[in-house]
């Protein structure tokens, strides 16, 4: 029996207890009678956009456009408010509007050197309400693998942010190491202050990228070629190029030709965080459980307890990260995805033949840096961010 515990403001108490009902009764399809009676007869919805073309078409009957105006205005609103691609056929008379996204701001101290203990290890412990519903119910709730929060399926439906197929992933998924990413912490755009977001805005505004659209190799190549020519005042090299390609197949797993916004978006904002923000300021960004992940990776590499790891080792951990999709993950109560020594049939392994490859002599001087902890910590930071993400894209491509 759920227990209704309220911890924001009053107005919002009606509509978080009409969710909460909403989420669990058996009809969330259908559409309620009172309320197709009160739209007086309006039975087309549909996204954000198709609303603003639709106030456009009855303001004026003009050309096309300014309704393409309209909605290129409204993407670029979604992107500067960090809401990305509104959920398709957005049905407000049966949905709430999702939550105001504020982004984040530096402080002073970000910066300063941040001790994190190896010895140390840290409690996880999951909230024990739903994020936005606020109920309790046991274990019908799944836990995110980055932060703390727990939400019901029901209610993730009813915010828009649950279709069909991510049901299945979240249903199979959330209660295993491999995890799942809650809304906040799947979106990387969200990690960055008003004024990096403002900065990424105008240098993809430059370029001509068009929010909410797909990217070939030719677009990507294209506005990578852009982007560095506009940092050095210099063309891209040929090696350079090489890497972007290699970036561009990472962030197409499944080789369908092209990038999807929110992965392009999602590695565009570590890049820039890479870029802005020096080590010290990233490490701050994880979570306890990021950093209790990272412990058990440390702890599984350093087999002789000495304290330090292999420079070969780091490398190879970098590739574990991206590990989401095991078919054969046991359960566990605390979604904490397990990073280990990559076997050689893992599919990070695969990617990284041209290692495989080193002479015996670059191996062994790689192997002869060694690295302590914070070490570890500092030069893997980047790939734990990048690896939020619920898709199979590796938004940072580790090098070979």
């Amino acid at each position: 029996m759920g227990v209704l515990m309220s911890r924001r403001q009053t107005v919002e108490k009606v509509q978080k207890v009409s969710l909460a009902v909403s989420a669990f009764k058996d009809g969330l399809r259908e559409q309620p009678s009172t309320r197709r009676r009160a739209e007086a007869g309006g039975t087309r919805q549909g996204t954000l956009e198709h609303a603003v073309q639709e106030g456009e078409e009855e303001a004026s009957a003009g050309p096309s456009q300014p309704e393409e105006s309209s909605a290129s205005k409204a993407a670029w609103e979604r992107l500067r408010d960090g809401r990305g691609v509104e959920p398709e056929e957005f049905d407000r008379a049966n949905r709430f509007t999702p939550p105001a996204f504020i982004r984040p701001k530096r402080e002073l101290h970000d910066d300063e050197p941040l001790d994190i203990s190896l010895e140390q290890r840290e409690q996880v412990l999951n909230d024990e309400m739903c994020e936005i519903c606020e109920v309790w119910t046991a274990e019908s709730l799944f836990p995110c693998r980055v932060c703390s929060r727990v939400y019901h399926d029901g209610c993730l439906r009813r915010m828009g942010y649950l279709q069909n197929d991510s049901a299945v992933e979240v249903t199979e998924t959330a209660h295993t190491e491999t995890g799942w990413s809650c809304y906040y912490c799947d979106n990387l755009n969200l990690l960055l202050t008003e004024e990096e977001m403002y900065s990424l805005m105008e240098t993809l505004k430059h370029c001509k990228i068009i929010p909410e659209t797909c990217l070939t190799l030719d677009d990507f190549l294209h506005y990578k070629h852009l982007v560095h020519k506009q940092q050095f005042e210099k063309p891209m090299a040929e090696a350079q190029e090489e890497q972007a390609a290699l970036q561009f197949s990472a962030l197409d797993p499944d080789k369908k030709g092209h990038i999807e916004w929110p992965d392009f978006l999602s590695h565009e904002s570590i890049q820039l965080l890479q870029k802005l923000r020096p080590q010290n300021a990233l490490l701050r960004l994880l979570t306890a459980k990021e950093r209790e992940r990272a412990r058990t990776a440390f702890l599984a590499l350093d087999q002789d307890n000495d304290g330090f790891i292999g420079e070969g080792e780091c490398r190879r951990a970098r590739h574990t990260w991206f590990r989401k999709h095991q078919k054969e993950t046991p359960s566990c109560n605390v979604s904490i995805s397990h990073v280990g020594p990559m076997s050689e049939s893992s599919p990070a392994s695969s990617s990284s033949g041209k290692s495989q490859e080193k002479t015996p002599q670059a191996a062994e001087q790689e192997e002869a840096r060694l690295i302590d902890w914070s070490g570890f910590l500092k030069e893997n930071v980047a790939y734990i961010l990048a690896a939020r993400p619920n898709s199979a894209a590796l938004h940072l491509q580790p090098p070979a």
